[in-house]
């Protein structure tokens, strides 16, 4: 295991090597970039972290498909267009097991949610307690807000972190409408990066354990709370600040340790 001191150093580094736009593809990250206003880039975000499961090829295929429909616009769509015309768009729709009845009803329920709220962001805050240590007690909220808007809970699109699940997809579209740098675009304003957790799959599963920042067997909702705490100790303010940097290198094939550094003597 690295010591915390280098491997601070070291995680900056990787960060700052890897904090470019041009390395993002094929992460679906990618179409959010296709909508200046943080309005529509909300309502793209959820659908492309909704489908964010499975191999990235048909990930894309299946977030291009989905996007299609609503136009230059996702948020100006929903407010527009009713559940009768979305289950016709829908209708053929599948994504693994995810078919069309319950992404078309995911985006009735963000279309009443915008109706009632005006932005995501402000139906997100509204759940947002001063005592809440992290996002987790405002995301279950914003889940019973969509349940009660009319899309199917619990659902796989949508999972609660009370139920254990380390909610991987909720929190990366959490880090990308938060955060802001050359990967994360951004659109949020009022929610801190210091509150996010580390959106928890294989792959940094697999890179936190080889660094000794967890040593727990499952990926699941407590074992990403511990390695949020072990990255809010190099970076208080912005606990997800290494993932994309962490998982790439994992999705790679690389060892992290290694990668750590060769990255650590560059930037000697």
């Amino acid at each position: 295991m690295i010591r915390d001191d280098k491997l601070r150093d070291r995680l900056e580094a990787l960060y700052r090597a890897h904090d470019h736009r041009d390395l993002v593809h094929p992460d679906p990250l990618e179409f959010l970039y296709r909508y200046p206003g943080g309005r529509d880039r909300e309502v793209a975000g959820v659908v492309a972290s909704a489908l964010a499961y499975g191999r990235v090829a048909q990930i894309n295929r299946s977030v291009a498909t989905a996007l299609s429909p609503l136009g230059p616009s996702p948020r100006d769509f929903l407010l527009a267009t009713g559940d009768r015309e979305l289950s016709d768009l829908y209708h053929g729709f599948c994504h693994r097991f995810c078919r069309g009845p319950s992404l078309a009803a995911l985006l009735a329920a963000l279309g009443r949610v915008l109706q009632d709220f005006g932005t995501l962001e402000d139906a997100f805050l509204a759940g947002l307690l001063p005592k809440d240590e992290t996002v987790l007690p405002a995301l279950d909220r914003f889940v019973d807000l969509l349940a009660r808007s009319g899309c199917p809970s619990p659902d796989h699109l949508i999972p609660r972190p009370r139920g254990g699940s380390a909610c991987k997809r909720w929190n990366l579209f959490l880090r990308w409408m938060v955060r802001c740098d050359q990967v994360d675009p951004g659109g949020w304003s009022r929610l801190s990066p210091a509150l996010l957790v580390v959106p928890l799959d294989v792959h940094m599963h697999r890179v936190c354990r080889e660094l000794g920042l967890t040593a727990r067997s499952a990926p699941n909702l407590k074992t990403a709370l511990e390695i949020t705490r072990a990255f809010r100790d190099f970076s208080p303010d912005d606990p997800v600040r290494y993932d994309f940097a962490l998982t790439r290198v994992s999705m790679a094939g690389e060892s992290v340790t290694r990668a750590l550094a060769h990255y650590g003597r560059k930037r000697v």
